[in-house]
């Protein structure tokens, strides 16, 4: 083998670049730490500075300006809004819950009622809020897997009440559900429709864990026991599968 001629230059530039690429490495290594621990934070900051400020511009025309706590102080308050608007929606929940409040609200819902435009809109905010919000709501309380787009290609999907009234009817015969698939990363859209119980295959984990499993790409799973559950719920649907095929 022929040996390659080594200038005293170039030996010199080869015994600088090793320290120097060390050097870059970890700084690149804390950079990317310092951003994994401050993103979020930063974030999650941000977020709720916005809705602070955003309920304090809807709530403060609202407030008389001698009852502003900017107009006695030379800064305004940030949250002050906020404060107001929950102690407003408590006292409003707590006079509904009463004989007289619950009849002014009856009152108020059948002027809605009797609207064209206004009474669909105002009946389809009302049943999503009471279903996200309320006790006895039915928000989506169980993760399914079911094989979609294509066979032996699963996605998550969201399970709320089975179709009701002459839905159910229509529909062919079997147990019907209601499903939910989110689009990744934005789970605010996706496709919602009608699959059979029998089809599904119903995941052990919160809907807080798949929700962080969606808008992550995956890229976050989910930790401990539901990991385990998971992987062993996603081999039961390979399992189903070929005993589909094989039969």
């Amino acid at each position: 083998m022929a040996e390659i001629d080594q200038t005293p230059v170039d030996a010199e530039v080869a015994m600088a670049a090793v320290p120097h690429s060390g050097v870059a490495a970890r700084i690149r290594n804390y950079f990317l730490t310092g951003l994994v621990v401050a993103g979020p934070l930063a974030v999650t900051v941000w977020l709720v500075w916005s809705v602070v400020n955003w309920v304090d511009d809807v709530v403060r025309p609202v407030i008389p300006p001698a009852y502003r706590p900017e107009s006695y102080l030379p800064w305004p308050i940030p949250g002050t809004g906020l404060v107001i608007a929950f102690v407003a929606l408590t006292l409003l929940g707590f006079l509904t819950a009463n004989l007289v409040g619950r009849s002014l609200v009856e009152l108020g819902e059948g002027l809605l009622n009797r609207m064209p435009i206004v009474r669909p809109i105002y009946k389809t905010m009302k049943q999503i809020f009471e279903a996200l919000f309320s006790k006895s709501g039915s928000s989506f309380r169980q993760v399914a897997l079911v094989e979609f787009p294509a066979p032996g290609m699963w996605s998550l999907v969201f399970l709320s009440q089975p179709p009701g009234g002459d839905l159910a009817k229509r529909l062919p015969e079997g147990e019907h559900v209601s499903a939910f698939m989110p689009c990744t990363p934005n789970p605010t859209t996706g496709f919602f429709f009608y699959v059979l119980r029998k089809d599904l295959i119903v995941l052990d984990i919160s809907v807080e864990s798949a929700m962080t499993l969606l808008i992550s790409a995956g890229m976050v799973q989910p930790n401990g026991d539901a990991q385990k559950k998971l992987a062993a719920l996603a081999t039961t649907a390979k399992a189903a599968q070929a005993a589909r095929q094989g039969g």
